[in-house]
């Protein structure tokens, strides 16, 4: 049986002496405890060294994938004709067995012989000394980590993350002290506040102008448009605020130089990460910009871990309280997080968002693994994809531009309205219903009709033969008869017996 073993200054084949001792595993790290007897269990049978170091790094790159190298097959068929191999990678083993049609074998034993090995590799194989391998295991293990990961400075998403950070709390400080400007100068001109609504504006002015009686004389025009500094100038002099020292104007112009650095200290950070993240995420820019892709990578925590959450979880990032709570509710969970300020949902209408904003969500996550782990760095994928993706919204709204217009789906059936009317003119075919009066009842009086005398129903048509008057006439003449059966009916016995009562005494 041979033994190979991979090392940073080539490969090495051994000769295993004794097998018999690789039945017993776990006594085998004990053959290894000095030279000598290391010497008895493997002896160097041949040895492949690298030529400079770019041949150690293909060589290694190729092991890590489970693949010979081809100074590796040609050692092997040089060395190994009809016996078997011990290697330390099964996946290794199969392709050499593939290939070069070597028998070979992984298993406990093997990993126990290969530690063995590597206690004694420099009394084992002559002329390797401690001293030189350490450098060797050191810049192999350098480069080869430079080629799996392909560092480079400007794949550094660390920056982006603090940068958007950064801008996230300049953003609140920038309110705030704007906010304490107004408040503070709004005790002097209060008018102030509702002439000028933008604060970067508003601290420059207040700046140049200190106390409200120079407006007069002050221009300004670098600053504010001819209108705003008119009614600027009109309303400091009717103004209703109270007066200030020299002193409180001092700390308030101090106040908005403090306003004025931040806001050019974020324009300048804003540049910074629109530059960082055109360089480290190109295509993820390009579809979303620049501060919906850092709050993505910033949430995610880097590129590499958001490329590998799926399109439907980039779809909901930053949503995750809303989503919890739908699920626990059993409520409709959220249609999108952070990715709903992109500017393709904005343009969208809003019963179009969820559609837009899950196939942005898919688009995003291909740009991003596309950044994270392609080799291009240009922005091509992402313009692509947002080409298609505005494709598709123009196709949405015309569908729904299509549908109000009269299409074939949403055409007006106009047949329905008339089929009550005859081809070629105007009337209609049925004819129009009249109001028929003796379908009125009284209330009281409806449950004592008889089933000969029941009212007819609107569709039935009174009797053309029998004059109105004569219909009149027998009608009053039934009300009476209803009137007076029911005024016996409602008699109690008393009363009826009171009555006879009153006949007797009249008739004697």
């Amino acid at each position: 049986m041979l033994l190979l073993f991979e090392t940073p200054a080539g490969f090495a084949l051994f000769k295993v002496l004794d097998e018999g001792k690789l039945s017993k595993v776990e006594d085998l790290g004990k053959e290894f405890a000095t030279p000598d007897s290391a010497r008895q269990v493997v002896k160097l049978k041949a040895f492949s060294k690298f030529e400079n170091t770019s041949e150690a790094l293909s060589a290694a790159t190729l092991l890590i994938d489970s693949k010979p190298s081809k100074g590796l097959r040609k050692f092997l068929r040089s060395h190994c004709e009809g016996d078997i191999l011990a290697v330390a990678d099964s996946k290794l083993g199969n392709t050499i067995k593939e290939k070069l049609q070597i028998e070979c074998v992984h298993n406990n034993a093997v990993m126990e012989l290969m530690r063995g090995v590597r206690s004694q590799l420099t009394e084992l194989i002559s002329g390797l000394a401690s001293q030189d391998l350490a450098p060797m295991s050191l810049g192999l293990s350098h480069s080869l980590s430079r080629y799996k990961l392909k560092f480079s400075p400007d794949k550094v998403d660390t920056m982006i993350i603090q940068a958007i950070s950064l801008l996230d709390d300049l953003d609140k400080e920038l309110n705030t002290y704007a906010m304490r400007v107004r408040e503070w100068y709004g005790w002097h001109f209060p008018e102030l506040a509702k002439i000028i609504q933008d604060n970067i504006l508003y601290a420059k002015t207040v700046k140049l102008m200190g106390n409200r009686t120079n407006a007069a004389k002050l221009d300004f025009s670098e600053i504010l448009q001819e209108e705003v500094e008119t009614e600027l100038k009109e309303a400091a002099m009717i103004s209703m605020g109270t007066e200030v020292s020299d002193l409180d104007l001092e700390n308030i112009k101090d106040l908005c130089n403090q306003v004025l650095s931040l806001a050019e200290y974020r324009a300048q950070l804003y540049e910074y990460l629109k530059s960082r993240m055109n360089t480290i995420a190109p295509n993820l820019t390009a579809l979303v910009g620049e501060l919906v892709g850092a709050r993505l990578i910033a949430h995610g925590g880097s590129l590499i871990n958001l490329a590998k959450q799926p399109g439907s979880t980039v779809q909901i990032l930053g949503a995750e309280k809303a989503l919890f709570r739908a699920l626990k509710t059993k409520h409709a969970t959220p249609k999108y997080g952070l990715i709903y300020h992109a500017s393709l949902i904005g343009q969208a209408a809003p019963k179009h968002k969820g559609k837009i904003s899950r196939s942005l969500a898919a688009k995003a996550a291909l740009a991003i693994r596309c950044d994270a782990l392609g080799d291009g760095e240009d922005n091509s994928m992402g313009l692509e994809n947002r080409a298609k993706l505005e494709a598709r919204l123009r196709n949405l709204e015309g569908k729904e531009l299509g549908r109000s217009a009269g299409s074939a789906k949403g055409k007006p059936k106009i047949e329905f309205y008339d089929k009550d009317r005859k081809k070629g003119s105007g009337g209609l075919i049925t004819p129009a219903k009249t109001y028929n009066p003796a379908a009125d009842s009284v209330l009281g009086l409806t449950e004592s009709l008889s089933k000969d005398e029941a009212v007819p129903s609107q569709n039935e048509q009174p009797d053309s033969d029998v004059p109105d008057g004569e219909q009149k006439s027998e009608k009053k003449k039934k009300k009476r008869k209803r009137a007076e059966n029911d005024g016996e009916d409602a008699e109690t016995p008393k009363q009826k017996e009171k009555k006879k009562k009153k006949k007797k005494k009249s008739e004697d």
